[in-house]
């Protein structure tokens, strides 16, 4: 998991004006989340036949918690791997790798959401989707690799798309389990595990992963799990916008409370106090409507 990081020498001072890139990525993720409604209802595997994201389905009794330990597995390798790679000072490995694997999320992303938003205007070609897909990676991988100058915008709509995709995918009950875990284990990421080595070398080092909004500098996976809060929150009580909106109102509370521990320490996990608070908020509010 990737943690938030107060950046430089600058004395960081809580603000505000801090929430301005989540609640963007928020905000373009409920844009993506409503392109997607009109699935709402079908299964995943219908809309999306080649895109599997958990291996076992929520009704099992143990589905959601082994779904939860195979998501906080896959995201420890991952920064695991990473870790290794920074030690070893491979910085060529690294960029092939993000590479890679941005240019695969942002491929992924432009099928899921042009052709959902070409099918809106009755457009019905495949060789356009592709062709427009084509061209939107490109412009996403010259932004994070070329033209870094904007290359927090990319991220902040990345994040938000990547998490209600994620959100749209995979069931309610082991989204939710997957959350918590994750929360949980980006304490200890961040306190013992590879994560807070990560931040202290330089997360800078790792283009694509994090994006950077005046002293501050937060992870890429922190706008993802945000995101897949409040897509979940929306397609799974889609009868009304209040559990998604009490639920954004949650995680924005957990990030002021982030920052104001920011003011202490130059790292802390941007998980716990976001998804905890924005649980908390959203499946209240889902019982109570």
């Amino acid at each position: 998991m990737v943690s938030t990081v107060a950046a430089g020498e600058v004395k960081f001072k809580v603000s505000l004006v801090y929430l301005v890139p989540i609640l963007a990525s928020l905000f373009f993720g409920l844009g993506c989340a409503w392109l997607l409604g009109p699935h709402q209802g079908e299964s995943p595997s219908q809309v999306f036949p080649d895109v599997s994201v958990v291996p076992f389905p929520d009704d099992i009794p143990a589905g959601p918690v082994a779904n939860g330990l195979y998501i906080v597995a896959l995201v420890a390798v991952g920064a695991t791997l990473c870790f290794f790679m920074l030690k070893r000072n491979n910085l060529k490995l690294i960029k092939v790798v993000l590479s890679l694997v941005m240019t695969m999320a942002a491929m992924l992303l432009s099928l899921i959401y042009l052709s959902t938003f070409l099918a809106y205007v009755n457009v019905h070609n495949d060789f356009l989707v592709i062709a427009l897909s084509v061209l939107l990676t490109v412009v996403c991988d010259l932004i994070i690799f070329k033209f870094s100058k904007y290359r927090s915008v990319v991220i902040i709509c990345l994040g938000g798309a990547l998490g209600v995709f994620f959100s749209f995918v995979i069931p309610l009950y082991s989204t939710i389990v997957i959350l918590v875990f994750l929360a949980v284990y980006d304490v200890f990421a961040v306190y013992r595990g590879p994560v807070g080595k990560i931040a202290q070398s330089g997360i800078d080092q790792f283009p694509g992963l994090s994006y950077s909004f005046k002293e501050l500098q937060m992870g890429l996976g922190d706008l993802v799990f945000y995101a897949v809060l409040i897509g979940t929150m929306y397609f799974s009580f889609s009868s009304s916008m209040l559990p998604a909106v009490m639920g954004l109102v949650g995680i924005c509370l957990g990030a002021l409370i982030t920052f104001f521990m920011l003011e202490k320490r130059e790292v802390f996990p941007g998980l716990p106090f976001p998804i905890m608070l924005g649980l908390a908020f959203g499946l209240i509010m889902a019982m109570l409507v």
